[in-house]
C-alpha cells in the first residue's frame, strides 16, 4: 500500500510563495513520476506539474509560466513544489500523485494524496 500525505498548504497574499510537500510512504519500489494537481471548487482537476523518477524531466501547465518549480529528493522520498508569485486564481486544493511513468493527465497516476488547500487572498 502506497500512502502520499500533502503538507504546507495555507493562506497567502497576492504575490506571496508557498512550498508544497509531498510524503511518499508504504510500499515504494523504484522511484516513480510524481506529479501535482489542482482543483478549485467546481471546476475541473487541472494538471501542475509533474517530474520523472530520476528527476530529470519535469512539466509544467501552461497557466505556470515559470512561477512554480517542482523537485523531489529521492533519499527522504518526498516531491516538493515552490510556488511563487501566487496570484487569486491559484486558490484551489492541491494533490499529489504517483503515476509508473512522467504524465501530464490525471488517468495515468495510480496513488492519490488526500489534498492541501492553498488559498490566495488579499
Amino acid at each position: 500500500q502506497v500512502q502520499l500525505v500533502e503538507s504546507g498548504g495555507g493562506l497567502v497574499q497576492p504575490g506571496g510563495s508557498l512550498r508544497l510537500s509531498c510524503a511518499v510512504s508504504g510500499r515504494t519500489f523504484s522511484p516513480s513520476a510524481m506529479g501535482w494537481f489542482r482543483q478549485a471548487p467546481g471546476k475541473e482537476r487541472d494538471f501542475v506539474a509533474a517530474i520523472s523518477g530520476a528527476g530529470w524531466t519535469a512539466y509544467y501547465g501552461d497557466f505556470v509560466k515559470g512561477r512554480f518549480t517542482i523537485s523531489r529528493d529521492n533519499a527522504k522520498n518526498t516531491v516538493y513544489l515552490q510556488m511563487n508569485s501566487l496570484k487569486p486564481e491559484d486558490t484551489a486544493v492541491y494533490y499529489c500523485a504517483r503515476a509508473p511513468v512522467i504524465s501530464v493527465s490525471a488517468r495515468d497516476y495510480e496513488y492519490w494524496g488526500q489534498g492541501t488547500q492553498v488559498t490566495v487572498s488579499s
